[in-house]
């Protein structure tokens, strides 16, 4: 059910101008990062993050969609190897700016096409999905399993429920279980207290586990 108090259009709202209307291309978003309209940029790192990352201080993390990169800031600052890519070039000039000397960490690269240097331990799922075009899940969820080894985790939040436009795009839960499950077990599924507007009251912190063999 849409929420009337949310904008449904959020990338294209009312009285706003923009030119480019496809999210599935980067000039899309580096409209938006050039003009400085990001609702869903929480301007910091959620504690769930935060928690999370330090359970697992010994994995790599790969964080695709980055836009202004401020979890892959706290884990260089942190001394954790993490890489972060966004295949608009706006948004990676605004992370790199904002990470100084770690702007290494930041990468321009398309997702679905893009090979790591090496395999994640950890991909960290944030707004990232939901950014998507819905005839991409199904690539997500494949290009989720060919990047990430048996055992390696895909944690992060989700944007739950069904949305008329987008992005963000939410995606029902029996919908998000049916496209991971067949290569991911599912370990923590958790609220999350410190939701920006754009999410608040839709999204959940879930850890997924890659299966093997699948």
């Amino acid at each position: 059910m849409s929420d009337p108090k949310r904008p449904e259009d959020l990338a294209n709202p009312p009285g706003v101008e923009f030119v480019a209307r496809d999210p599935n291309s980067p000039a899309f978003w580096d409209e938006r990062f050039e003009r400085g309209f990001t609702p869903w940029d929480q301007a910091g790192v959620p504690a769930a993050f935060k928690t999370f990352a330090a359970r697992h201080p010994q994995l790599a993390v790969l964080i695709p969609g980055c836009g202004n990169a401020w979890e892959a800031l706290w884990l260089a600052r942190e001394g954790r190897q993490v890489q972060a890519i966004d295949f608009s070039p706006a948004a990676v000039a605004n992370a790199r700016a904002q990470l100084g000397a770690y702007a290494q960490v930041v990468e321009q690269a398309d997702f679905f096409a893009w090979q790591p240097p090496q395999p994640p331990g950890w991909i960290y799922e944030r707004a990232f999905l939901c950014a998507l075009p819905l005839a991409r899940r199904n690539d997500y969820a494949q290009r989720m399993a060919e990047l990430l080894p048996a055992g390696a985790l895909l944690a992060g939040f989700y944007f739950l429920g069904k949305t008329s436009k987008g992005p963000p795009f939410g995606i029902e839960r029996a919908e998000l279980d049916a496209l991971l499950s067949p290569s991911f077990e599912l370990l923590e599924d958790e609220p999350v207290s410190d939701s920006i507007e754009v999410f608040q009251g839709r999204e959940r912190w879930l850890t997924w586990r890659r299966r093997a063999g699948r």
